[in-house]
């Protein structure tokens, strides 16, 4: 068993924890926090390492609110910004056109909550590798040491220190290799590999 923040889009580190997971279990009681994983990923593009930020409502109380609790901003089009730059990164890489349809639903749903776009966006990736769909949310905030704890993995500035091995990038003749990016990159480069590499 063990324990992760539902992400954005994951960074490769926290797909190379959850597939060799028995059982994935959610983290729903965390506070949230800016500049992390929980609503943005980093993909290759050709000027380089690209953002994607889902924008989000800050409520006007005081004090800490739970990542559960955080509302997406849809004023800001995000949807529509975020599936065209994957669309120009990627529509030219070895797998993007096989998971084209079904990532396309992500981004013309309408959602309220972070924690529903990130979770829809495991079971995407999960479906994609054809691993366990299957995860346990908890009901309280986990304190307790009886559960592998890679909460750790949702910080930007947190990632582990292990090289990643190469695989081929869109477009590292440009920029070299960037390693630990989305999830989304490794899977449209290498496709049916990807669990191999992970």
């Amino acid at each position: 068993m063990a324990l992760f923040i539902p992400t954005y889009f994951s960074p490769i580190s926290q797909y190379s924890e959850i597939v060799k997971t028995p059982e994935i279990v959610f983290e729903m009681e965390d506070n949230f926090q800016k500049q992390s994983y929980r609503n943005r990923c980093y993909i290759f593009n050709t000027n380089g390492k690209q953002l994607l930020n889902i924008p989000v409502k800050h409520p006007n109380t005081a004090g800490r609110k739970k990542t559960k609790d955080t509302l997406v901003d849809n004023d800001a089009l995000w949807q529509d910004q975020h599936f065209k730059s994957l669309q120009t990164a990627y529509r030219n890489s070895p797998f993007f056109e096989f998971f084209e349809d079904d990532l396309a639903v992500i981004f013309t749903k309408k959602y309220k909550f972070l924690h529903d776009v990130n979770l829809d966006s495991f079971l995407f990736i999960a479906d994609a590798l054809q691993i366990n769909e299957e995860f346990k949310q908890t009901e309280e905030y986990n304190t307790t040491s009886d559960v592998e704890d890679f909460r750790y993995l949702s910080e930007v500035k947190n990632q582990p220190k292990k090289a990643f091995p190469n695989y081929i990038q869109m477009f590292d003749d440009k920029h070299g290799f960037l390693p630990n990016l989305s999830i989304l990159d490794l899977l449209f480069m290498e496709g049916p590999n990807t669990i191999s590499y992970l």
